[in-house]
């Protein structure tokens, strides 16, 4: 169970609402028992000091001598109750008495009133109540006798009558909170099904399972959410189908195009390379015409190729040739064929080698050096190195490097940093396919910016090939 889940909050809440709701209730049962037990107690007590010493009178002459306080004092006790008779300065009955008896209890007591007092007897707790004696003038008319009446009697009965009290609450209130924290589950477990499968076919859903749907039980919220859900990734499963149709259909238009245009190209190409040679004797208008011809020839044959190299990466039919080759032969003769063997520093130490397609390395080779020197500035540096079970491959070049608006899009398809260079003569599918090729390798291209300034392209394969 998840710490800070839903789960866990429901279970919080139950328990929490049954163990404040128990703890009121049984907490007012409890101070309400014991406030009644505790007034029967002193009730009883009172009404037996009144009855007891009602049944005294008459009291006999006053001042009572010694004999009257021990008779008072012994018609008070009892197995269960003790006492104590004072008069001004004498005292008769169980003198231990006076260190219960408080200056405030015996000031009610002298005032009047029957008064009680609950005190602590070395741990046990006492109950004591006092009265007064009074006696009966001609006319009717009473006046005190100066006689006070105290008894005391032990409140263990009460108190382990409280406890019991006290404890059967405790009980309660545990058997409640089991009792809650059954219920919690139950409706957790009912409320926490349909969110469960709503996230797990949200999850599968977000992972590309277009099919993924809830089953609707009943008609409750969550069963609206659930249908509302299902609507939803309907919906969506119609809107994708439809974009990937259309998506295969562009596709598949642009590599029928590019491969129909291969044969004109072919011819074009021709008529390009005879043009070339014919170029030079050219003079004025029909010069530029034929330069410009030959130019765009080699421009669109190159779009041509790129688009149809794209398209096999597309339609998963781009496969690797690998074989053991010396990594800097295949990168010196890709700059050797091109004409870049000058233009480029390079750090290749020989030795080297990898399982890995040559073409496409070539291919890889090609386009990023290529763009350092079309869009970067001189001095342009390819260093080869290995670590491990990997070989890198740097390119850099001194110009003002990448922005971080292009950064993110530097291997995007079509993509051209400047807008000015919209109709220059790359096509925008040049990174696009080394990334591609790096991919196929089960390596990483990545692109960056240098220290010292310019744009950094680091090539990373592994040396043994891909790895199942």
């Amino acid at each position: 169970m998840k710490l800070g889940g839903l789960r866990t909050r429901l279970l919080l809440a139950f328990s929490l609402l049954v163990v404040i709701t128990a703890a009121t209730v049984a907490g007012g049962i409890y101070v309400q028992s014991r406030t009644v037990i505790l007034r029967q107690a002193q009730d009883a007590t009172a009404r037996v000091l009144v009855d007891k010493a009602t049944a005294l009178y008459p009291l006999g002459p006053l001042p009572p001598g010694d004999g009257t306080l021990s008779r008072i004092s012994g018609e008070l006790s009892d197995r269960d109750l003790s006492s104590l008779v004072l008069y001004e300065d004498r005292s008769s009955g169980n003198q231990q008495m006076r260190a219960l008896i408080s200056p405030e209890l015996r000031e009610k007591v002298q005032s009047g009133n029957v008064a009680w007092q609950r005190v602590d007897a070395a741990g046990t707790p006492m109950l004591v109540v006092g009265t007064r004696f009074t006696v009966q003038l001609p006319g009717g008319q009473e006046r005190a006798s100066g006689i006070e009446a105290y008894i005391a009697r032990s409140m263990v009965p009460e108190e382990q009558s409280i406890d019991e009290l006290a404890t059967r609450a405790w009980l309660i209130g545990g058997a409640a909170l089991v009792f809650a924290i059954g219920l919690a589950l139950l409706a957790a477990r009912g409320v926490l099904r349909p969110v469960r499968e709503l996230g797990d076919a949200a999850h599968r859903l977000g992972a590309g399972d277009l099919r993924a749907r809830i089953n609707v039980r009943g008609s409750d919220e969550l069963a609206g959410v659930a249908r509302t859900f299902n609507e939803t990734a309907e919906a969506l499963e119609g809107h994708v189908g439809e974009l990937k149709r259309m998506e295969a259909d562009a596709r598949r238009f642009v590599a029928d195009v590019s491969h129909e245009l291969r044969t004109p190209l072919a011819a074009m190409t021709a008529v390009a390379d005879v043009l070339e040679q014919e170029a030079p004797r050219l003079s004025g208008d029909a010069g530029r015409a034929a330069r410009m011809t030959i130019d765009e020839t080699h421009n669109l044959t190159r779009l041509v190729n790129d688009l149809i190299e794209v398209s096999r990466f597309d339609a998963g039919a781009a496969a690797l040739a690998p074989e053991e080759v010396d990594v800097a032969e295949v990168v010196t003769a890709s700059l050797r064929i091109r004409g870049w063997a000058d233009e480029v520093e390079g750090d290749l130490p020989a030795g080297i080698f990898a399982v890995l397609d040559p073409r496409r390395l070539d291919v890889i080779v090609a386009n990023l050096v290529g763009n350092a020197l079309r869009h970067g500035e001189k001095p342009v540096s390819l260093r080869l190195s290995e670590a491990g079970e990997r070989l890198t491959l740097e390119v850099a070049d001194h110009g003002p490097g990448l922005t971080a608006e292009v950064l993110p899009h530097v291997f995007d398809r079509f993509y051209k940093a400047d807008s000015a260079r919209a109709r220059s003569g790359g096509s925008g599918l040049g990174l696009a396919i080394a990334w591609e090729n790096a991919r196929l390798h089960g390596g990483t291209l990545v692109a960056a910016n240098g220290v010292e300034g310019g744009a950094v392209f680091m090539l990373r394969l592994p040396r043994e090939g891909v790895t199942a």
